[in-house]
């Protein structure tokens, strides 16, 4: 799937329709004052906070961490080395975690994110992620630790 593209991947395909229009926000990041003061994905998001809501949305708790926090977590994460459908995906310029662009794996070489180029969330494969120098490198895979309920 070419970049920006948001159709095709079954688990964009399977979220409610509020899902797929959500927009891209900065300053509406897990922690932040505007979340605390509307949680929720209707006033827009960032890259963590859709990811965990997708997350959430198919059961899983996520707590409220930044990316090298979720990174370095243990109690709630475990990183692995191959990827499966709901695992969290975190793609830097460089193999720091601080600052990175956080995704959800959609299963066949595709990751459901919001980003600001696109403004909505898009289902990417790792080529699209790899031919940009801000997401070039990925960093690694966090799986929330516990099972997974799909709907």
């Amino acid at each position: 799937m070419g970049a920006g593209e948001s159709g095709g991947a079954s688990l964009l395909d399977r979220l409610p329709d509020g899902f797929r229009t959500v927009p891209h926000v900065g300053s509406r990041f897990p922690g932040s004052a505007a979340v605390a003061g509307r949680p929720g994905l209707a006033d827009g998001a960032n890259c963590q906070l859709f990811a965990y809501e997708v997350l959430r949305h198919f059961g899983l708790a996520v707590p409220a961490l930044r990316s090298s926090d979720l990174w370095a977590d243990t109690r709630a994460t475990l990183r692995v080395p191959v990827p499966r459908p709901l695992d969290l995906l975190l793609f830097n310029a460089t193999y720091d975690a601080y600052g990175a662009h956080l995704g959800v794996w959609a299963g066949e070489d595709q990751v459901l994110h919001l980003c600001a180029e696109v403004g909505r969330p898009a289902v990417w494969d790792l080529g699209d992620f790899a031919a940009r120098e801000r997401y070039a490198v990925l960093v690694g895979v966090k799986r929330v630790i516990g099972s997974v309920h799909i709907r």
